[in-house]
């Protein structure tokens, strides 16, 4: 009588645990990848748009909160020392982009004043702060 033997089995390569880890590390790295973001104003309320962008990192942040006060990369100031600081910023970095974020409470005029002073200090790049609006489908 004659044993048979077994013919070895072919060595396969499980791809869903690999699967699995390549899932882990995209989240992981997303998640840490918005832990990075730079927010350089004052937590305020803005108003919402239907479309936006993202400040990139060489830019400076002026805020006006809700009570009209003047921040500026949340430093309280003046507005008669706005221009000022504004210039040495510039100095600094002639490309600099400056983002206004206004409380959605605050009149317009006061936006409109600080943009007034941001374009005296001679700031070519400026942008208005929004929240992005939840679109329906």
């Amino acid at each position: 009588m004659r044993i048979q033997r077994r013919s070895p089995k072919k060595a396969r390569i499980e791809i869903i645990p690999m699967i699995d880890t390549i899932f882990f590390l995209l989240v992981f790295f997303m998640i840490s990848t918005l832990s990075m973001a730079q927010y350089r104003g004052m937590p305020v309320n803005l108003p919402k748009a239907a479309s936006g962008q993202q400040a990139p990192a060489d830019s400076v942040a002026i805020t006006i909160d809700k009570d009209s006060e003047i921040f500026l990369d949340k430093q309280a100031i003046d507005k008669t020392n706005l221009g000022d600081l504004l210039r040495a910023q510039l100095a600094k970095n002639p490309e600099l982009l400056v983002v206004i974020n206004a409380d959605d409470r605050v009149e317009h005029g006061r936006v409109v004043e600080v943009m007034d002073i941001a374009r005296g200090a001679n700031v070519a790049k400026m942008a208005i702060a929004i929240k992005p609006k939840e679109l329906k489908r």
